[in-house]
This record gives C-alpha cells, structure tokens and sequence, in this order.
C-alpha cells in the first residue's frame, strides 16, 4: 500500500492565506505564527533603530526592515519567512513584495513558540541561503548570539554586552535600556 503523499506548499499558499493572518513557508512546510509580545517589539524597535540610525549616519545603502517583511530565501517556491528584522544591501533583491534572496543580516527575537525554529530550522536555513550574519535574540536567556557565517564565527553575549555588527566595522549594540 503507497504512504500517502505528503503535500508541499508554495508561496503562493502564503499569499492566499486570509488577511492578517501570518505564516512562514520552509521547504515547503507551512508554520503558522503568533503574535509577538510586548516585550518582543520593544527590542525590535530597539535594535531596528539603532540599525537605521547607524546606517543614515554612514549614508549606507543598506535596508532595515521589520516584521512583517516578506523574504524569499532562494529561487524555488518552497521557502518564504519573516524574519524579526532583515538588512538588505543589494536593491536588486527588493521587490514590491519584499525581498528575493538571502538578507545580508538577519534577526530573530526568540518566543516560547519560535525557540526550535530560530535555533535550529532558520539557524540553517539561513546559513545554506547565504546570509551573511544572523542574531538570534533570547529575551528569556539574557543572550544574543552571533553567527558571523562569513567567517565560520559564532559568539555568545548578554544584553549589557556591547556587540559588534559583523557586517559593519564600527556598530556596536547594547541592549541594555529593554525592560
């Protein structure tokens, strides 16, 4: 007796979800998601503006962009995430829709529901896309940990810490004024 087939999504299933209604595509797999908590979007805010601020005043072309933020990974249908924050410095990779290809820097803030996916699922996701540095933000923990996929680096920090941003020479972030 064949197993039943199991079916893989695109990201046009994404696109015809209800509205307000939010959800991520890997490898075909569709993952819905919560909300995110009061806490969660002042460290968004946080690290967003410092982000665009530093990059104003380097009158960079780089991209900030927060939640909700369509990405799309790598050339198939299979893959569509919103990361927590993306930085983009290529424009070729925006679109109306948001951005095809791998974000230079992204940024996940762990939830109780997204821990497996941002430590382990996007962890390598992203890395196999081509981003080059990816934070993953632990509110519960007091950690930021950076991946420099660049280098084969991966440090460890804590909110007082000052972290430096791989793909910049001179931004550093504290987190230490989130309540």
């Amino acid at each position: 007796m064949p197993l039943p087939k199991e079916e893989l999504y695109t990201i046009g299933d994404i696109y015809s979800l209800p509205e307000g209604e939010r959800a991520e595509l890997i490898d075909g797999q569709i993952y819905d998601m919560a909300p995110p908590s009061r806490h969660h979007q002042e460290i968004s805010m946080e690290l967003s503006t410092a982000i665009q601020s530093y990059i104003r005043s380097k009158k960079g072309n780089c991209r900030v962009y927060a939640a909700p933020f369509a990405v799309q990974l790598d050339e198939d249908s299979h893959t569509y995430v919103e990361p927590d924050i993306s930085v983009i410095c290529d424009p070729n990779k925006l679109d109306e829709r948001g951005c095809k290809g791998a974000p230079d820097w992204i940024i996940e803030i762990v939830s109780p529901a997204s821990r497996r996916m941002d430590y382990y699922t996007k962890l390598f996701r992203y890395r196999t896309a081509g981003v080059r540095e990816y934070w993953i933000v632990d509110p519960s923990k007091n950690q930021i940990i950076v991946y420099d996929f660049e280098h084969g680096d991966m440090e460890q920090f804590t909110f007082q810490d000052s972290i430096k941003a791989g793909i910049y020479e001179d931004l550093f972030i504290r987190l230490e004024n989130v309540e």
